[in-house]
């Protein structure tokens, strides 16, 4: 069997219903316009300034966390941040569901460092450019065998004291069901004896209710998502930082332990249901 067709390889059953489940009015045409006029020049702009992250400066990150904010705000998005402390440590792996793209810079927004990331997205336009430059770890989902090599350079880039920022989930899902956290990417915080930091995200509409917005599953592509974000009214995005998870030696009792945190207590009910706690 092909590593195309093999099982390991993650799928989520969300789809297009999904996204519409969670969707909401946009306005008045005139309103919609205006709101994607401002927030299109934004966006052109930040992308424009995007070779500036890859210039060595003193408080980088200061400066990757206000691009990714603004990029966010570009998007029609805003951040939330609770729970607990950021701790000033190096070499963490930081762990979280998978919802959209987005995600890279919600996370970027609170704690930057390198993302792994589907391979495609280093050819996607504009995006790509910034992706390359935030120093993304690339993975063939459908490649089995490439999977022990992306997991040995995130354990050399944690050993070096680097933050790297991996999806166990391994696909996206729309945010109203999740899929399990597989144990492979934790080998590497196993392997060089490193710290997790799960990280809980959640996108919801202003006045709370969940959000599909921003999810990209199913047949999405990159035109109709920043569509469907810069013409819709503000998300959310709250990003609600979990405990610290010691490594241990088995890596499938630290994905267990890390997923418990960034589910929150909260119970999977079948696809396209609502999370209750």
């Amino acid at each position: 069997m092909s590593d195309e067709t093999s099982p390991w390889v993650p799928r989520a059953t969300c789809d297009a219903t999904c996204v519409a489940a969670g969707a909401a009015p946009s306005g008045r045409p005139i309103v919609v316009a205006l709101r994607v006029a401002v927030r299109a020049t934004l966006a052109v702009t930040l992308l424009s300034a995007v070779p500036l992250l890859a210039i060595p400066m003193p408080g980088r990150s200061h400066i990757q966390r206000g691009y990714c904010r603004l990029m966010l705000r570009a998007l029609g998005v805003r951040i939330a941040v609770s729970g607990g402390p950021i701790r000033n440590l190096r070499g963490v792996l930081v762990v979280s569901g998978h919802v959209s793209w987005v995600d890279i810079f919600a996370i970027g927004a609170v704690m930057p460092g390198s993302f792994v990331a589907k391979a495609e997205m280093i050819s996607w336009p504009g995006l790509g450019i910034a992706a390359r430059l935030m120093k993304v770890i690339p993975i063939e989902r459908a490649s089995l065998r490439r999977l022990p090599d992306v997991v040995g350079t995130v354990a050399a880039r944690l050993r070096a004291g680097h933050t790297v920022v991996a999806f166990p989930e391994g696909t996206t899902w729309c945010g109203l069901a999740y899929g399990p956290f597989r144990p492979a990417m934790f080998q590497a915080a196993v392997d060089a004896g490193r710290p997790v930091q799960p990280l809980r995200l959640d996108y919801h509409h202003r006045d709370g209710a969940p959000s599909t917005v921003a999810a990209y599953v199913g047949d999405d592509n990159l035109l109709a998502s920043i569509r469907r974000l810069v013409t819709a009214r503000r998300t959310i995005v709250a990003v609600q930082v979990e405990s610290l998870q010691l490594p241990g030696s088995d890596r499938r009792g630290l994905a267990a332990r890390c997923e418990a945190a960034v589910r929150g207590g909260l119970q999977r009910r079948a696809h396209g249901s609502a999370l209750v706690a």
